[in-house]
């Protein structure tokens, strides 16, 4: 039976096809694809654990003390018979041979399935036997764990179409931490749902840096919706259409069709200049998250990188963290990669909802902060790992000797954090010089992201040659809310006058000031604030490569003069969207005017 789950819209578009629960409340595995070649050898992994649980249950049983209640015989006698049961041992194979599961999210995935059929048993005593299939299941997990899963490395050339069948795939899960997102970044996955998150958080931005549908925050979607459910996932209005009837199927197929033609001819944009009608040109930068991320930003037109997000670097690398050495080869990869167009490489802003995957001691005594985006994170982090600090600036400052590449520092707050950062770049490139290093001179920029730093810019811009607004984060600590929490979500709002009086002031002070300024937020790609932020005075945009040939759509059909004239009335407005849709009415009604 169809019906509807409802969430928060966070990256537009239609996406249909089956869903795919990767997360559970049971159980927590890794999940990836494999490649064709490996299928017999994860059945084979399958086929040991399961010899090696039900040898482990045998000797159990041989070895039960003669006075052991008599209940015991019998439950593992029911493990036993599970463990050979082909509704959990035949079915999971078959989701490995269909599907190209690893092992255990295989065996995650049938439990689910499984697990279903149980609690819609009438039968008491069957219903509870639910429990037993767990035990079974956390068994030959723990004993696939033994056995060790191969790294996953996908093969060259290998296509997307080898994995997961022939039906297009959803993602469901509670969560997606920024990491894992990293694993299904070129995966067959059309859409994601997760259960919490909000607007702005990083599973929201990934999913829009995929430029695929998602919705956050749908609450107990991953636990309603079911293992193979047909979904459509509405991304615009954040609804996710469960089991849909063919009509529904039908109407939304024809919304993909016509998104896609909209893609297309958006995509003719990428070489034109972006320029307003009045003449200012615009600068229209790429967020990346990975070296390989650059050759997407080339093709979409933009015209430099305005933030390569460098903590992706140190994810999914079971706490081992990267070296100089490799550090600086991804650096030069994006920085050749852009061909003499600028880079600007944020330090590691790890912490929050950007865990590494291990802790060290410093960290561990953080681990159990109460909010943990108000702890130990960005700069902050960095600072307290001197030695990891260094590395990284010697890792850019290495790469800068190969193109023009800019250094962006996240979180700043106080001057003592500038005054250490500024001494750890200045002995990080003493280091280079004495072991006769080459490295190039890079311009320094701080992130406005903390209010402090946005209400004492002045000061800032004595130390650094630009500024970055990072308007996710300046939202979050502007309005106190945790922008991954879906509870209070709805009161993340980047049209709060106080945000845009911020993000105005900090563009003037630092146009005023001769000093260069970019938005790199959220705000910078979507379409909605394009005016406003033209009309604030912003000529530099950096956002998702997918995101660029929209927001150069707007630029060109803009005319930033007149914006400017109406600006101070909007930010003085006590509902500035209102008065911003009054203004770009007003706008368009003159035009029509004057071409008539």
């Amino acid at each position: 039976m169809s019906f509807q789950v409802f969430g928060l819209p966070v990256s537009r578009g239609v996406a249909i096809g089956r869903a795919v629960l990767v997360a559970s409340s049971r159980v927590d595995v890794a999940h990836y694809f494999i490649e064709p070649s490996r299928i017999e050898g994860e059945i084979e992994r399958l086929r040991a654990a399961r010899d090696a649980v039900v040898n482990e249950l045998e000797v159990l049983k041989r070895d039960l003390p003669a006075d052991a209640p008599s209940e015991l015989p019998a439950l593992l006698d029911v493990h036993l018979m599970l463990l050979h049961d082909e509704a959990l041992t035949g079915a999971t194979r078959q989701w490995v041979i269909e599907r190209h599961y690893n092992a255990e999210w295989a065996l995650s995935a049938q439990l689910e399935v499984l697990a279903r059929q149980f609690d819609e048993m009438e039968d008491e005593y069957l219903r509870e036997r639910k429990a037993d299939l767990e035990q079974v299941v956390e068994r030959l997990l723990r004993a696939l764990d033994r056995s060790g899963a191969p790294a996953f490395a996908p093969a060259p050339g290998v296509s997307e179409r080898d994995f997961g069948g022939e039906d297009p795939l959803v993602l469901v899960a509670n969560d997606i931490a920024p990491a894992d997102m990293l694993q299904f970044k070129k995966s067959v996955f059309t859409g994601f749902i997760t259960d919490v998150g909000g607007r702005t958080s990083h599973t929201a931005i990934v999913a829009r840096s995929l430029d695929i549908p998602a919705v956050v925050g749908a609450r107990e979607a991953s636990r309603i919706i079911r293992q193979d459910d047909w979904l459509i996932i509405d991304g615009d209005a954040g609804i996710v259409i469960v089991d849909p009837s063919p009509i529904v199927l039908e109407e939304y197929r024809f919304r993909q069709r016509q998104s896609e033609l909209e893609r297309e001819r958006l995509s003719r944009l990428r070489h034109k200049a972006a320029v307003t009608l009045d003449g200012e040109p615009v600068e229209l930068l790429a967020n990346i998250e990975m070296p390989g991320d650059a050759s997407a930003a080339l093709a979409a037109g933009a015209v430099g990188v305005g933030l390569f997000r460098s903590e992706f670097l140190f994810m999914n690398r079971e706490g081992e963290l990267p070296g100089e050495d490799e550090q600086y080869e991804a650096y030069r990869a994006a920085v050749e990669a852009m061909q003499g167009l600028p880079v600007t490489i944020r330090t590691v802003d790890i912490g929050s909802d950007k865990p590494l995957d291990r802790m060290s001691a410093n960290e561990l005594r953080h681990e159990h902060a109460l909010n943990p985006a108000l702890g130990l994170r960005a700069i902050r982090w960095s600072l307290s790992e001197p030695s990891m600090f260094r590395q990284q600036l010697r890792a850019i400052l290495r790469a800068s000797a190969h193109g023009k590449v800019q250094l962006l520092v996240p979180m700043l707050a106080h001057v003592s954090e500038i005054r250490l950062t500024f001494e750890a770049i200045a002995r990080a490139q003493q280091q280079l010089s004495e072991a006769a290093r080459p490295y190039g001179q890079v311009r320094v920029g701080a992130m406005i992201e903390v209010p402090a730093a946005a209400l004492m810019l002045p000061t800032f811009l004595k130390h650094f040659d630009f500024v970055s607004i990072g308007t996710n984060d300046l939202i979050q600590y502007t309005l106190a809310i945790d922008r991954a929490d879906e509870a209070v979500a709805h009161l993340y709002d980047p049209w709060h006058p106080a945000v845009l009086q911020l993000v105005a002031q900090t563009i003037r002070t630092a146009r005023a000031a001769g000093k260069g300024v970019s938005v790199c937020g959220e705000m910078a790609g979507d379409p909605a604030f394009t005016e406003l932020l033209l009309g604030m005075g912003l000529r530099s945009f950096s956002m998702h490569p997918s995101q660029i040939s929209a927001i150069k759509q707007r630029v060109l059909r803009a005319d930033a003069r007149r914006l400017a004239l109406h600006i101070d009335e909007v930010l003085s407005s006590e509902d500035p969207e209102a008065a911003y849709r009054q203004m770009l009415t007003a706008a368009a009604a003159r035009e029509a005017l004057e071409t008539t």
